[in-house]
């Protein structure tokens, strides 16, 4: 399965980014035999920044806001060295990050790494700076609690850390997955799905089984929109159409009715 690309920045649109690079130590060997590799372990899940400690002393992501914004995934791969950035990233909380990561035996190794470079108040800002300031290094990793509520411990050569907390999948139905602007579905567990074109409202049935949805055909409001909004509206409504094939990956939702037709949507 392909894994999101969450910051995958070209030159030209690095306008107002900084970029940073690690160096470090070779990294370390492999785990014990009983135990999945790290690599397969936190690549395969989404993780929340909770706190970095920097001279033993911790900042706490602060807000719900950023709390519910902040995550950040890993994914290995072979670097390009004409591009900053890469596919491991996310977001602290307020910017967002990309990087390079290698990850053998217990290290990570963070390199290439780029952010946005947009304002954040006070605490927030704080915590945005520890945290790069400890990511972009060569990590020992420590996993702690069963699955699906794990801790990720990562410990610098300075003996700093950051903890991440696993975040579970929200689940395919009952979620209110975003379409974009005012438009949203909700699958139940009746088969039926409820949400919004964007204007129109609409409901009808909807069947999951084995990576693909049929959609039965939906009722829908004829409220008259702007056009730019209807084209959006028809668009959306062809593609939740009879089967489809979709894919969940952490909090986004891809469906596609055929190549080149397709939505990603994501968890609200």
């Amino acid at each position: 399965m392909k894994r999101t690309t969450y910051a995958k920045y070209a030159a030209a649109a690095l306008a107002g980014t900084t970029v940073l690079a690690a160096c470090g130590t070779e990294p370390a060997g492999t785990g014990a035999k009983d135990v999945a590799p790290l690599a397969d372990t936190i690549t395969d899940a989404s993780w929340v920044p909770k706190k970095v400690t920097v001279d033993g002393k911790d900042y706490v992501l602060p807000g719900k806001a950023a709390l519910k914004k902040a995550r950040i995934t890993f994914a290995t791969g072979t670097p390009d060295p004409d591009t900053g950035g890469g596919e491991s990233g996310g977001s602290v909380g307020c910017n967002n990050i990309g990087a390079d990561v290698d990850i053998r035996g217990d290290t990570v190794r963070v390199t290439d790494l780029v952010r946005t470079l947009i304002g954040c108040p006070g605490a927030l800002g704080e915590f945005e700076e520890k945290f790069v300031g400890v990511f972009d290094n060569d990590l020992k990793a420590r996993l702690d609690g069963p699955p699906g509520a794990r801790t990720l411990t990562l410990t610098s050569p300075e003996d700093d850390t950051i903890t991440l907390r696993e975040e579970k999948p929200p689940a395919l139905k009952g979620t209110r997955w975003s379409l974009g602007e005012n438009a949203h579905l909700i699958l139940t567990k009746n088969n039926t799905v409820t949400g919004s074109l964007g204007c129109n409202t609409f409901n009808g049935k909807a069947t999951v089984k084995d990576g693909t949805i049929e959609f039965g055909r939906l009722a829908t409001t004829r409220k008259m929109c702007a056009g730019p909004v209807m084209k959006t509206e028809r668009e959306l409504a062809e593609i939740l159409s009879g089967k489809v094939s979709y894919q969940q990956e952490h909090d986004s939702l891809k469906i596609t009715k055929a190549p080149g037709r397709s939505v990603t949507a994501r968890a609200e």
